[in-house]
């Protein structure tokens, strides 16, 4: 059995695990250290049974808290090549970590066969398609502005998804946001609204995909509450009825959210 579990999500930062037995991965590691070792610990993952770790993309939600935690524990880390040049020239891996690009084709990390897919986002980023040894597929795709041909293939066929519910548009419109933020934001280099993703879940659940992740919700334009009831709307408009045809859950900011198994 596969288990994907969110450590924490949102705007603030981002990092999750995908387990299969006793060996795992990590994807971003936007807290501190103390903060992701604490939830490694709670979850009982020993670093020495972790494949490596999976980076999506530059920003401080997504890397905070790699440069102390590689320090103490030697993990491989795979991401694009930008993203890995950024942090190699900036000092936020070790001189000693051993990266590895992962651009397109899937590539074995470990026990998992992971294929990188790129996001519309205003920095190069990625979204990740997982494999795990016991022949499930999930795929994570946070920090994208517009659902892209290369994320429409990457989340087809999944026995879960991680997608990104970012921003309520109502609530980033009304809010204290400045012009220029709330437009980069609602860019298609930007993030995903609630509506779009619900949209997207409701493609997916029709395609098979009966569990889902909502991630990276915004603290100030959104409320897990607020994106799980669009996508609730979406799906009833549509004769879907969650908890009987399928599983929505809305990942939590500060701390680990219940497993996810698939």
């Amino acid at each position: 059995m596969a288990e994907f579990i969110s450590l924490y999500s949102g705007s603030s930062g981002n990092s999750s695990v995908v387990r299969c037995g006793q060996r795992y991965l990590i994807v971003d590691m936007g807290k501190g250290v103390r903060t992701t070792s604490a939830a490694l610990k709670a979850l009982g993952l020993a670093v020495s049974d972790c494949d490596g770790i999976l980076v999506t993309h530059e920003h401080s939600d997504h890397v905070k808290g790699l440069s102390t935690f590689l320090k103490k524990n030697t993990l491989p880390v795979y991401g694009a090549a930008a993203t890995l040049d950024f942090l190699d020239s900036n000092g936020i891996v070790p001189a000693s970590c051993e990266l590895h690009e992962l651009e397109g084709r899937e590539e074995d990390v470990g026990a998992f066969g992971v294929q990188s897919f790129p996001t519309s986002h205003d920095v190069p980023c990625v979204g990740y398609r997982i494999h795990t040894p016991d022949g499930k597929t999930m795929t994570i795709a946070t920090d994208l502005g517009m659902l892209t041909p290369p994320v429409h293939e990457a989340l087809s066929g999944c026995d879960l998804v991680a997608l990104e519910s970012n921003y309520d548009l109502h609530m980033l419109r009304s809010g204290p946001y400045p012009y220029y933020l709330r437009a980069r934001i609602e860019s298609t280099r930007g993030h995903l609204s609630n509506d779009e993703c619900s949209a997207k879940l409701l493609e997916l659940i029709q395609e098979g995909c009966k569990k889902f992740a909502l991630c990276h919700l915004s603290q100030e334009n959104n409320t897990p509450a607020l994106a799980l009831q669009t996508v609730f709307n979406t799906l009833g408009a549509a004769g879907v009825v969650p908890e009987k045809d399928c599983i929505v859950q809305a990942q939590r900011r500060n701390e680990m959210s219940p497993v996810l198994e698939f």
